[in-house]
């Protein structure tokens, strides 16, 4: 089909615009870049190795030093260790069986490592993630093949609109006092017997809530287990957590980003370490250590009576490592069979334990970020699909692409959206803002729909009547600087700082009070961001405070919250260009960030030309909370 053809095309162009960065990163980087970069670790030492399920080699490495940087290693993940005598020549491949902070598991098509490894520095590189587009790819022929068959390809008929999607069938009745009206309609969608729910959870209105409570009410319900996945690891722990502490029994494939011991206990790997089984497995692994050992002892030249004891005595190890895998085997059964709901990312709904698995119902979350072709992997898997998102927030990450509305950024949530309204549950009531920040996002992006709940509506900063106010600086010279293909401000950076700096001094509050607010600024520039970090570190009338204030990019900063939010717009330029602003789903993340006091500061000459800047300003004056620059510098 013509749909599934053209969505492989514009995969093939992100894999292979995805492959060169990455190679150009490798090849055109030194090693202290590429650890900066989060995908080098060097030097490592090797902690352990030992055989693991199908006689693969499994080496533990700890990082040696660079331990507060972070890193992009991810379970699953192809890796390269190398020698730093000849690390282009000297080099294993592997797959990262787990990947901690500094501690790293990988998995070798080997039963030793090569003589090289035991001489000079080693490190790990990270390697271009073929699989994930593998698995995409083989999802995409798929769901095409499905298209013909009866029964497996009826939801994706469904979902492509092929078939239609009746009406929303009668829901059953749900009321839970916890909850508001929204909430509760949505909960009834996903109880009925619809095909297809979409949970619509714009900023603060408790998706991941309402989802939870979903899924408590599906299992009492149906008592069947559930698939629930996301496009990121973050949310995936996000939810892994929340449905825990619910009491719900969850697994999570695959290894959480959030270092907690507890979320750790919750992966199958955990669980099954844990298993009352695992004991004879740990025995039986000592017996096949016990039998490679003594089979490396015999050197290379030794004649055939030794070469025949050294083949017996891998023989046997072997043998005790089939009976390890059988016995795996059954210990993941057994931890499935007890599980109500597994957890994983997009692309981990295909790792190897649960490939085969089908489910009434599959869960994805944040699905206006997920790129369309990695969505059909867990949908494959379902006979029928509740997407929960907000397609008005942050787009899917995509590489190859700057055209914001189409190819792969417009996602397959979107697209239900406007095809099945009848089968959109908005919720409408957000538990966040003061209803000032609340009601130009509303109204620009949501049809003004949204409410403030009673308990944020009028929430305001101790001794404060401006929960909104707009600085502009246009006029003032605060230009902005193109350099290295990265855009910042420095005028406008220095004049926040001195903002900030005057308003957290004029708070009169002790930084020791529990009433003192959270602050963040968030600027859609990196460089932006940068300069901002290293203005604000170096002012002596900030630094008390650098524990409470944070600065990030709006794409770093989404899913969080806080009392008070700077927004640096950055552009200042005589073509009225915006660039990253003209997503206007990146700034609508950056203004619902803010609880209790919103401060946005930008050049009006520059941006008011494009119509959600205009109308933004058209709102701050209504409220007469335009401010100039000139007020401050006058």
């Amino acid at each position: 089909m013509k749909y599934f053809s053209e969505l492989a095309t514009l995969l093939d162009q992100e894999q292979a615009f995805d492959k060169a960065q990455h190679d150009a990163l490798l090849l055109q980087r030194s090693v202290q870049e590429r650890i900066a970069l989060g995908v080098t670790w060097f030097p490592i030492t090797i902690t352990n190795s030992e055989l693991g399920r199908g006689d693969y080699l499994t080496i533990t490495v700890n990082k040696t030093n660079h331990l507060e940087e972070g890193h992009r290693f991810r379970y699953g993940m192809p890796v390269s260790l190398f020698s730093n005598h000849a690390p282009q020549q000297d080099r294993l491949h592997g797959v990262i069986a787990f990947a901690g902070r500094d501690t790293m598991r990988i998995s070798f098509r080997v039963d030793e490592l090569p003589a090289w490894s035991r001489g000079g520095r080693l490190g790990i590189d990270l390697l271009f993630d073929e699989n994930s587009y593998r698995e995409m790819h083989c999802a995409l022929d798929e769901a095409n093949l499905a298209l013909t068959d009866q029964k497996q390809g009826n939801l994706v008929r469904l979902l492509l609109g092929e078939t239609d999607i009746r009406e929303p069938a009668p829901s059953p009745v749900y009321e839970n006092d916890s909850l508001n009206p929204s909430q509760n309609k949505a909960i009834a969608h996903i109880l009925g017997k619809n095909p297809l729910s979409i949970l619509h959870g714009p900023p603060g209105t408790g998706k991941t809530t309402t989802l939870v409570y979903a899924v408590q009410a599906l299992l009492k319900q149906r008592s069947q287990q559930l698939l629930i996945v996301a496009p990121s690891n973050t949310a995936v722990d996000v939810l892994t957590e929340r449905l825990d502490a619910a009491g719900v029994s969850v697994v999570r494939i695959g290894n959480p980003v959030k270092v907690s011991d507890h979320l750790q206990e919750l992966t199958l790997d955990a669980r099954v370490d844990n298993h009352a089984s695992h004991k004879t497995i740990k025995n039986l692994e000592k017996q096949a250590r016990t039998y490679s050992d003594m089979a490396h002892k015999y050197k290379r030249n030794f004649g055939k009576a030794e070469r025949d004891q050294r083949k017996a005595l891998f023989d046997e190890a072997r043998k005790i490592r089939k009976e390890i895998d059988q016995l795996l085997d059954y210990i993941v059964k057994d931890v499935f069979t007890k599980a109500q709901v597994i957890t994983a990312t997009l692309v981990g709904a295909n790792h190897y334990s649960i490939r085969d698995r089908r489910y009434q119902t599959v869960i994805i979350d944040e699905a206006a970020q997920a790129l369309e072709p990695a969505c059909w992997i867990p949908i494959l898997k379902a006979d029928r699909i509740i997407l929960a998102g907000d397609h008005c927030q942050l787009p899917p990450t995509v590489k190859s692409s700057h055209r914001t509305t189409e190819g792969l950024y417009h996602t397959l949530f979107e697209k239900l959206i406007a095809q099945h309204p009848a089968h959109v549950l908005l919720l409408d009531v957000q538990y966040r803002m003061n209803v000032q920040i609340m009601k130009y996002p509303s109204t620009a992006l949501y049809a003004g729909r949204l409410q403030a709940a009673p308990t944020v509506a009028d929430w305001t900063l101790s001794g404060d009547d401006s929960p909104i106010m707009f600085i502009d600086t246009a006029g003032s010279g605060f230009e902005e600087t193109f350099v290295d293909h990265a855009i910042s401000n420095q005028e406008e950076a220095h004049f926040l700082c001195n903002h900030l700096a005057s308003f957290v001094t004029n708070l009169n509050i002790s930084l020791t009070d529990q009433a003192f607010p959270s602050v963040s600024i968030i600027t859609p520039y990196r460089a932006q961001s940068l300069y901002l970090r290293e203005i604000i570190a170096q002012d002596d009338r900030l630094r008390p405070y650098l524990k409470q204030l944070q600065v990030n990019t709006i794409d770093s900063f989404q899913g969080q919250e806080k009392d008070v939010i700077y927004i640096s717009l950055t552009r200042s330029n005589t073509k009225q260009e915006i660039g990253f602003l003209a997503d206007t789903r990146r700034m609508n993340v950056a203004m619902t960030r803010a609880r209790k006091k919103l401060i946005v500061i930008g050049d009006s000459s520059t941006v008011g030309y494009h119509d959600f800047y205009g109308g933004f300003l058209d709102y701050i004056n209504s409220l007469a909370k335009y401010h100039s620059v000139w007020e401050w510098h006058g």
